[in-house]
């Protein structure tokens, strides 16, 4: 222990020391008091106390000592459970208040100018929780050198609130996972991995196979993961390209597709946000003047109190909307800036021909998949609406659709026929039940073969280690836990 440290601990200790060697005197009158009664005993301490306080000097007899080392440690135990309930509970004054003293004692303490002005640091530690809005925060900005960009950062957030997704018996989480969503209910899209024995991942609608089925979502918008990525490969294929040849006119083009996308919504929230702020000035005009005729016994209390509640609900409402509106109308500004970071995401990559689950989340934002423009047939239309980063939904204009010649009308027209004419085949076999009894005889046919190639792909990945049963698994002994030497004490 070091010289300051040891100076610091007599300083402490040493008023309690001198209190114990003290009352070492009163333990010296009381063991001279003659009686056996506890009111003889005080009463003939009232000749003994002058004669123990005689001498300056303490008493040495143990019973003495014993009785100034017992009062000395009372005395310290009172000192510091006071401390220690002083800084739970203050009776009778507001949580987390401090006394500072007076008006002048704080006066050079509040200087006009903020660089002036000395932070009182000063503070007791409340042990009772509480818990602050996140509306309420106060966070201080660019306070150190970043260690990721902000759009890294927005990125990794928007992943982890998707839900983790597993790998199962099925093979690993599909690249597209949390990015697909039902254009009709906006619910989230399951993969399918397996169909009909074949490796061939589908994506349907979650909330169509919610019991009862069909109930929050009509249809299931079945699509297959290949078309999709597929699209999304050709997509930023000829996006790269477009912005290559010329970066000027792509980022115009982007900026007015925003623009359009935007416009009409941004105009009607900056409408309503100034008509806002302007009732909230209002109100504040409000306020004071009812405040005032109720301090000059214009205004009844009961009819203040019942407009300041009716102003102060209002205003609450409104302070809450400015707020959302203002939000909107900053994310609709700085997103017209964002063209420069798009191109700068795809010049990071040299070619789209295998896209990662990497690439996937730092370009793509959200995939909404609508039902196919004949529901139940292989060969239709389907639309896919993909939203970037940075830049929405943007289609370049190589991309763009074109409108058909006569003759494609014509041939699509044929098809269209073709196909009602079929469809009212299936409802005629339908209704007089041919069409059952060839789908009993077909799925008893097709259940073996499904259940064979189903069980080679499960053999499969469990020869690489994808999955494996608890049978399969190293069996071992249960065995009894050892704690080292020097644990054991």
């Amino acid at each position: 222990m070091t010289t300051k440290k040891l100076t610091k601990l007599l300083a402490l200790y040493l008023p309690y020391l001198l209190l114990g060697l003290v009352a070492t005197n009163f333990g010296e009158a009381w063991r001279l008091a003659e009686g056996k009664e506890l009111g003889d005993k005080i009463m003939s301490m009232m000749g003994t106390v002058p004669l123990a306080f005689a001498s300056p000097l303490p008493s040495l007899h143990p019973l003495d000592l014993l009785v100034g080392l017992c009062c000395g440690a009372g005395l310290r135990l009172a000192v510091y459970l006071r401390g220690k309930n002083a800084k739970k509970y203050r009776h009778g004054m507001e949580y987390g208040s401090a006394r500072w003293g007076g008006p002048k004692d704080i006066e050079p303490f509040l200087a006009p100018k903020f660089a002036d002005n000395i932070i009182l640091t000063k503070t007791e530690r409340l042990k009772k929780s509480h818990y602050v809005d996140e509306s309420e925060w106060t966070i201080f900005e660019n306070t150190h050198e970043a260690i990721i960009d902000q759009e890294t950062f927005d990125n990794v957030q928007r992943i982890r609130g998707n839900a983790r997704r597993y790998p199962d018996g099925w093979g690993e989480a599909h690249p597209l996972t949390g990015l697909m969503y039902c254009a009709d209910c906006g619910g989230k899209m399951y993969v399918h991995r397996v169909n009909n024995g074949k490796r061939d991942p589908q994506f349907t609608c979650s909330q169509y196979s919610k019991i009862p089925c069909g109930t929050l979502c009509g249809t299931q918008h079945r699509i297959r993961a290949e078309a999709v990525l597929t699209l999304i490969t050709d997509m930023l294929r000829v996006i790269a390209e477009y912005s290559q040849n010329d970066r000027a006119e792509f980022i115009r083009t982007v900026q007015e597709t925003q623009a359009a996308q935007q416009t009409a919504d941004i105009s009607k929230k900056r409408k309503r946000l100034a008509a806002a702020q302007k009732r909230a000035g209002e109100l504040e005009k409000l306020i004071c003047k009812i405040y005032e005729d109720n301090a000059l016994g214009k205004l009844p209390d009961a009819r203040y109190e019942a407009l300041d509640a009716q102003y102060a609900k209002e205003q609450d409402a409104l302070n809450a909307e400015i707020t959302e509106l203002e939000k909107a109308v900053t994310g609709y500004e700085q997103s017209r800036k964002s063209a420069e970071k798009f191109i700068a995401l795809i010049d990071k990559y040299e070619n789209f021909d295998t896209l990662t689950n990497t690439m996937l989340n730092e370009f793509v934002e959200k995939i909404l998949v609508h039902e196919r423009a004949r529901k139940g047939s292989q060969d239709t239309t389907q639309e896919v609406e993909i939203y970037f980063n940075f830049v929405g939904r943007y289609i370049p204009p190589a991309l763009q659709p074109v409108p058909l010649t006569p003759e494609e009308q014509e041939e699509l027209r044929k098809k269209e026929e073709r196909k009602d004419r079929l469809h009212q085949n299936y409802l005629r076999r339908k209704a007089n039940g041919k069409q059952k009894e060839w789908e009993e005889r077909y799925t008893a046919k097709r259940k073996a073969q499904v259940e064979a190639a189903k069980a080679a792909i499960r053999a499969e990945d469990m020869e690489k280690g994808i999955f494996t049963t608890v049978s399969q698994l190293p069996k071992q002994e249960p065995r009894k836990a050892t704690l080292p030497a020097s644990a054991a004490v």
